[in-house]
């Protein structure tokens, strides 16, 4: 069997798809069927598929639910969210829930910002070229007007140009660090345009430069592209209430695990305080932000990769992996909050193409970008609170197995009687895999 191909790229969509099945499966018919069972009966829709990327072969489905009961700012959100993870919708529910009887979450976008760098090389006297930089700045910013007009009657554009010197840590290595306002589009595309603009003006301007001797004047363009890491591109979100309220409706009170809500309070910002310090619980921590962050980002068509790696850069800034999350107890006051990079987008890219993506914006009635990075910021502090609480009272994989069991009865093709016996079994019984293969074993034999 020999896996390489050549001009793969150019064979017809069923001629990839033969390919696939006749070099990688025993049963190449099964297979052509299982991947043709995901195509949309709509040729049209299917075809707006199939043009998302290169090479598709068929359609990956990923469950799409609906967290209910988020108030937001005194206003009630159904969340859309895209996962395969079990149990993080219902988590994520049941959060909206327990604190829309407690005032709700607050969420505040604290700037907007997205950078941008043109990273070159310049071999010359860095005074030189800040003297430069400083004559031809306007002019290097003015030979952007054409791609930045449209963004500017909306509010966005150019917002700041700086020269970085990083020789100290590059030899000859310098940046045009710049900063971006792109309103409600996430502004991948208009942030490289312009920054490829600026790099080509950068190289021009050098080159006409009077100063400068002909070593100077052959600036080297490395690149020119967007940063992920954005933290100047802040929201907010947060939840607070009167200790005494945790306990209405907190199992963990109800069932005795704790004598008082005070207990509970300690025991979360305990919690949350040894993630801030030890980075192994702060990457599972986070992890567990992520889920309902991550779940609304692909409910909403925007970049998901974008978004976790900027997260996780946060997390960092200040030397040491800590929790994105906090916790505090003053005056009687539980106080639960987090600051997180979000750059978002409602226009542009997936928002106007995929029909689900627009489906999930208007259920959340059309946000804006920053209402969007609100909704997405809460969502993640819902979750966190919700897996919080679980570790902290019962345990994380009590709920969790729960919710996996479906997974393993329908991986096992249970039959609605053993799904009966089963449920009922596990009602007083502790969930593992390997106790429901052995129920299931049982009951058949």
């Amino acid at each position: 069997m020999n896996n390489a191909v050549a001009g793969f790229s150019k064979l017809s969509k069923e001629e990839k798809i033969n390919w696939i099945a006749n070099e990688y499966f025993a049963n190449p018919s099964e297979a052509i069927a299982t991947i043709k069972q995901y195509w949309n009966n709509d040729s049209k829709l299917q075809q707006l598929h199939d043009e998302f990327i290169e090479n598709t072969i068929t359609n990956f489905y990923l469950p799409m639910g609906i967290a209910p009961n988020f108030l937001i700012n005194g206003k009630y959100y159904s969340v859309p969210m895209v996962i395969e993870e079990s149990s993080v919708v219902a988590a994520a529910a049941k959060s909206a829930k327990y604190w829309s009887t407690r005032g709700g979450f607050k969420a505040t976008v604290l700037n907007t910002e997205k950078i941008g760098q043109v990273h070159f090389i310049f071999k010359g006297e860095t005074a030189k070229l800040q003297s430069f930089f400083n004559a031809t700045k306007d002019n290097i910013i003015a030979s952007t007007q054409s791609i930045t007009k449209n963004m500017q009657k909306r509010g966005g554009g150019i917002l700041s140009l700086e020269l970085r010197d990083k020789t100290t840590e590059l030899e000859n290595y310098y940046q045009l660090h710049v900063t971006f306002e792109t309103k409600d589009s996430m502004g991948a595309n208009f942030i490289n345009s312009c920054l490829e603009q600026l790099a080509k003006s950068l190289k021009k301007e050098a080159q006409n430069y009077p100063d400068f001797t002909e070593v100077e004047k052959d600036i080297t363009i490395v690149m020119s592209i967007l940063s992920n890491y954005v933290p100047n591109c802040i929201v907010r979100a947060e939840v607070s209430c009167a200790v005494e309220d945790l306990a209405e409706n907190l199992p963990a009170v109800r069932q005795g695990k704790f004598n008082n809500p005070q207990e509970f309070a300690e025991k979360f910002v305990q919690a949350v305080r040894i993630a801030e310090i030890e980075p192994y619980r702060a990457v599972t921590h986070n992890k567990g932000i992520m889920n309902g962050v991550d779940a609304v980002v692909l409910a909403t068509g925007n970049d998901f990769r974008a978004i976790e790696a900027g997260v996780h850069a946060y997390a960092s800034r200040n030397g040491k992996y800590s929790s994105l999350s906090h916790a505090k107890i003053e005056n009687g006051i539980f106080t639960f909050w987090m600051e997180i990079p979000l750059a978002l987008g409602t226009v542009g890219g997936l928002t106007s193409l995929h029909p689900l993506v627009k489906m999930a914006l208007e259920i959340l009635g059309k946000p804006s970008a920053p209402e969007l990075m609100q909704i997405v910021a809460v969502t993640g502090l819902a979750q966190n609170f919700a897996a919080l609480r679980s570790l902290t009272t019962t345990g994380i994989q009590e709920g969790h197995m729960k919710m996996h069991l479906n997974n393993i009865l329908n991986q096992y093709q249970a039959t609605s009687e053993e799904r009966k016996a089963i449920a009922k079994y596990f009602e007083n019984n502790t969930v593992s895999h390997a106790s429901v293969v052995e129920l299931i074993e049982n009951l058949r034999k």
